[in-house]
C-alpha cells in the first residue's frame, strides 16, 4: 500500500499537467486509484440528461476530475512554498508532519 502525506483540506499546488501553477484545496482522496480531487484543478465538462423525477434540469455541468497524487504538493502555510513532507515524532509522542524546507509542523 502506497503512503499517502496529503490529507483532506490540504493546501497543494499541482507541479505537472495543464493546471501547472493552479493552488487548490483537496476535497476528497480516492486511495484505491492514487488520486485525489482538488477544488478549482482539472475542470472537465460533462453533459448531463433532465431527470424530471429529481427535478435535475439537464445540459453542460462543470465539475472536479480526479488527478493523480504525484503530480500535487503540499503548500506550507509558514514559507507558502510547494514542499515536500516529513515527519517527526513530538514529546508527547504524537506522529506530526512538518515542512523540509522550514521545518513548521502541520496540524
Amino acid at each position: 500500500m502506497k503512503k499517502f502525506r496529503l490529507k483532506v483540506n490540504d493546501k497543494v499546488m499541482v507541479i505537472a499537467g495543464k493546471d501547472k501553477g493552479k493552488i487548490g484545496v483537496i476535497k476528497k482522496i480516492l486511495k484505491k486509484k492514487d488520486r485525489v480531487i482538488v477544488e478549482g484543478v482539472n475542470i472537465v465538462k460533462k453533459h448531463v440528461k433532465p431527470n424530471p423525477y429529481t427535478n435535475t434540469p439537464g445540459g453542460i455541468q462543470e465539475k472536479e476530475a480526479p488527478i493523480h497524487y504525484s503530480n500535487v504538493m503540499l503548500v506550507c502555510e509558514a514559507c507558502s512554498q510547494p514542499t515536500r513532507v516529513g515527519y517527526k515524532f513530538t514529546e508527547d509522542g504524537k506522529k506530526m508532519r512538518y515542512c523540509k524546507k522550514c521545518n513548521h509542523m502541520f496540524e
